[in-house]
């Protein structure tokens, strides 16, 4: 079949990756791809957000099924004009995808299905929100309520931070995102990322990672898109994973389903675990970056089945094969990320990477010109690897991050700390 990918991170490579994996895949398409994806997969120059523009695409290229890689396009209504069109899709709705594009609205609907999650309120004027924070004290959480490209969170830890966040949001540091402000109480416990697939109906859990969202070692510094993730969570017990099922997911999407805007494609809950019990922070409607590079190799060809089952309605009769392994991915920035940073600078060494089951250098932010491959982003590469256990995953990761020849490129050195501690 002929599969088109919209999208241009580490993302969509890593997608690209696991469906070249499957035999069902005989041509693939990225839009607008990146320097990398460009040497696995056809690129085209097209705007992923544009909906009419990707319908014309997909039927002048034949195109079966379309993988929607980014929030944008979800949000965009990509996916409801490709289905108007007869195209197969996975991807949310535009009116499911409000549970990413809205904080308000996913508190919203986890008022109405009882799912645990933060305090919080809701603000469209600064001077209210700075009263509120004044009231409710420090730590705290502020978050701009549309799309910020994952930067839209301030966790302040003093009533100045918070304070300030809601000045810079409402002067418009994240644009339209920040119009709307959703402020919550600081939830304390452990982080995770949980992965289910849904048609509509059936719920399929389908992987688990923990991110590491601060720029700098010891979870220090601004939050960021992620800067590394590891799969499986080691919190992510599971019994942990059953009580997230029924008390958070199922109902979730059965309270969609009640209000005619029935989910099909990836659910992302960030999760904080304390004593035992999930809380939600967030929900997205797409695969984590970087954790979906984890995911990816973990799961391999198998990933493009469940993605078409999931598109089809199909989901009750499939089940995910899981290796008994362990999957990393070390980000390199551009120094600055994820505040300013330069564009343009050459890296080297990509050519020689392995290119396997259990080792690859996913792209995120290159570019290929005069046969270099340059620096075109903040977050640029995912080295990522597999191995029978955590350490031995870490240790390879890491060793692919040493034959990156990249003055300009920063990482954490310390990813999967927590795990490898405990």
């Amino acid at each position: 079949m002929n599969i088109l990918i919209l999208g241009s991170g580490g993302r969509e490579h890593a997608l690209a990756w696991a469906c070249l994996q499957n035999p069902k895949c005989d041509r693939l398409v990225v839009a607008p791809g990146n320097g990398g994806i460009a040497q696995i997969a056809d690129c085209a120059a097209l705007d992923p957000e544009d909906a009419g523009e990707v319908v014309d695409f997909a039927a002048e290229e034949a195109i079966d099924f379309v993988i929607i890689g980014p929030e944008g396009p979800l949000a965009a209504g990509v996916a409801d004009a490709l289905r108007a069109a007869g195209i197969l899709c996975f991807g949310p709705s535009q009116a499911a995808a409000e549970l990413e594009a809205s904080k308000a609205f996913t508190k919203e609907i986890c008022d109405a299905a009882g799912a645990p999650t933060a305090a919080y309120a809701r603000f469209t004027e600064a001077e209210p929100a700075r009263a509120y924070i004044r009231q409710q004290g420090a730590p705290i959480v502020v978050k701009a309520d549309g799309l910020a490209a994952g930067k839209g969170v301030i966790v302040a830890m003093s009533e100045a931070e918070a304070l300030a966040a809601v000045d810079d949001m409402f002067a418009g540091s994240f644009g339209g995102a920040g119009a709307e402000v959703v402020i919550e109480a600081f939830l304390e416990g452990e982080e995770a990322s949980f992965f289910v697939l849904c048609d509509g109906e059936t719920v399929l859990p389908i992987g688990t990672a923990q991110d590491h969202k601060r720029a700098f070692d010891g979870d220090q510094g601004p939050n960021t898109g992620g800067m590394g993730a590891y799969s499986p969570a080691p919190v992510m017990t599971d019994a942990i994973i059953l009580k997230t099922m029924d008390e958070i997911i199922r109902p979730t999407m059965a309270e969609m389903a009640r209000r005619g805007t029935p989910f099909s494609g990836v659910l992302f809950a960030g999760l904080m675990i304390k004593h035992g019990a999930p809380r939600l922070i967030e929900y997205n409607v797409r695969f984590g970056d970087p954790e979906c590079q984890c995911l990816m190799l973990r799961l391999g060809g198998q990933a493009l089945d469940l993605m078409l089952a999931c598109a089809e309605g199909r989901l009750g009769d499939m089940a995910v094969n899981w290796a008994e392994d362990h999957a990393m991915c070390v980000v390199m920035a551009a120094q600055g990320y994820p505040g300013s940073y330069e564009k343009g600078s050459v890296i080297r060494g990509l050519e020689e990477m392995p290119e396997t089951s259990h080792e690859m250098c996913f792209h995120a932010g290159t570019t290929r010109r005069d046969g270099q491959y340059l620096a075109n982003g903040g977050r640029v590469l995912g080295l990522t690897a597999r191995g029978e256990n955590l350490r031995a995953a870490r240790d390879r990761a890491y060793a692919l991050v040493d034959r990156v020849d990249w003055p300009e490129g920063v990482c954490r050195s310390d990813i999967g700390w927590r795990a490898l501690e405990g």
